[in-house]
């Protein structure tokens, strides 16, 4: 527990400053920041070579938290998530209090309440949800594993967690869009 601790207080200090973070997600490893700072949200952009019409997502620690970052969470988010097998992320619409980068065009974002203990510690202490994109260029294979993050990602990144390397990752999360509209899609299972 100790050496959680200690990474998620490394974390936070290079998060407040506007850096970018590698680390051990729910799912598989992931670039994030700090998703209410613009700034870091592009050096995440820039660092993956992605455009920003294609979104990235964010973590949350909890269902309250999560309701601070989404004008409205329809009540089927809450039976989706309270069943859910695996890590599932939800496309919301209307989020708000978030970096404008990180909002898609038609005004949506996938936020992923976490269930990871090292995620769910970080989040707490900073206090804002968190950028979660994966470790690689955008159009390359996304790693499994760590050993599997190129030279490039890993020099990127302000900070690399030590955590969790030998942690195999075979899948993202689920992908269901939900709109206040009452519209459920699944995008990825």
């Amino acid at each position: 527990m100790e050496r959680i601790e200690q990474e998620v207080r490394n974390c936070i200090d290079v998060l407040k400053k506007g850096g970018i973070i590698l680390y051990p997600t729910d799912t598989v490893w992931g670039i994030g920041c700090d998703a209410t700072n613009a700034n870091a949200v592009d050096k995440v952009f820039q660092l993956k070579k992605r455009e920003e019409s294609k979104a990235l997502i964010c973590l949350v620690s909890n269902f309250k938290m999560l309701e601070q970052y989404v004008e409205d969470v329809p009540e089927t988010a809450y039976d989706i998530l309270k069943y859910a097998k695996k890590p599932t992320t939800v496309i919301y619409d209307k989020p708000v209090h978030i970096a404008e980068n990180l909002v898609s065009d038609d005004d949506s974002l996938g936020i992923r309440v976490v269930r990871d203990t090292f995620c769910s510690d970080l989040i707490k202490k900073l206090k804002r949800p968190l950028v979660s994109t994966s470790a690689n260029v955008s159009g390359q294979p996304t790693p499994q594993s760590f050993d599997q993050i190129t030279p490039q990602i890993l020099k990127g990144v302000d900070y690399v967690v030590n955590l969790q390397r030998s942690k195999k990752s075979p899948r993202p999360s689920a992908i269901i869009k939900l709109s206040n509209d009452g519209l459920v899609k699944v995008i990825r299972k």
